[in-house]
């Protein structure tokens, strides 16, 4: 098993000895910055016994929370059934959400907005990102009571630490808090049109006139071909959520419906991609 962990770059031997490669030792090791090992504990222990049930999957079109594990009710009951699965999911979407906030909030220029709300932010690395990008950005950390609490060390930590907030609410059933621009980090891509018609609706009445959206989601290319890190994860939110990856033009005609104008999407070199819409004046 080691020497096959070598083989795929994943440690290093030396002589009888066995130590980190350098890219496991910045993604695989518990406490580096960029830690991908919540999501990668997560996926092994909830989403892979999912995957086992791919074709009843694909068949019905419904996720597959009940047929593996019994379990019955809403989706997010599921992710976070426990502190602690709570905390590894968070975990793991913290490093994931790193290697792309940064490009995500770089391929717009933002500086037009005074107070970026990060609905579902979780950890609140979007937000961190752009206001330690954007100097006189304002940011709002806001999700579910018992999850948005993770985001508070992150935050702290911050050299924007002074112009951030965290808020707790239920963005499908609270007021949403103020803000000229909204964020929407890997979260549309978890429901269905008409869930997210709804939400998207509830920022664009949110919204003053000529505020944003700004969503980071993996675009999948217009003929569906592609890019194949999208493909596999529209297939996990098949087995694991009630949605779907999307094309650019699907999330255009989305943002439209919804109300909004001046749909751009942008390629980011990261795993996530930006999507950005404007209220009408």
């Amino acid at each position: 098993l080691l020497d096959g962990c070598a083989g795929l770059g994943l440690l290093v031997k030396f002589g009888d000895k066995y130590g980190n490669s350098a890219v496991a030792d910045v993604y695989l090791r518990q406490g580096s910055g960029l830690s991908l090992a919540g999501y990668i504990l997560y996926s092994d222990e909830v989403l892979y016994p999912m995957w086992a049930h791919l074709d009843d999957a694909v068949r019905e079109g419904t996720h597959r929370w009940s047929q593996t594990f019994g379990w019955e009710g809403g989706i997010f009951e599921h992710f976070f059934r426990t502190a602690e699965s709570r905390k590894t999911f968070l975990n793991g979407m913290h490093g994931l959400g790193l290697l792309s906030s940064g490009e995500v909030v770089r391929v717009f220029n933002l500086n037009r907005f005074q107070h970026m709300v990060d609905l579902g932010g979780a950890t609140g690395h979007l937000a961190i990102a752009a206001c330690e990008r954007y100097g006189s950005l304002r940011g709002t950390v806001y999700d579910l009571e018992g999850t948005v609490e993770y985001a508070r060390p992150y935050v702290e930590a911050s050299t924007a630490r002074e112009r951030l907030a965290i808020q707790a609410g239920d963005f499908f059933r609270d007021e949403l808090p103020r803000g000229d621009l909204y964020a929407l980090g890997r979260i549309v891509h978890d429901w269905n049109e008409e869930r997210a018609l709804t939400l998207l609706r509830r920022v664009h009445d949110a919204l003053p006139a000529g505020g944003g959206v700004l969503l980071a989601e993996a675009l999948l290319d217009e003929d569906g071909t592609g890019p194949v890190s999208a493909q596999m994860q529209s297939l996990n939110m098949l087995i694991a959520t009630e949605g779907r990856e999307r094309k650019p033009s699907e999330y255009k005609a989305l943002l439209e419906q919804a109300g909004f104008e001046n749909v751009e999407a942008r390629r980011t070199g990261a795993p996530l991609d930006a999507v950005l819409a404007i209220k009408k004046q």
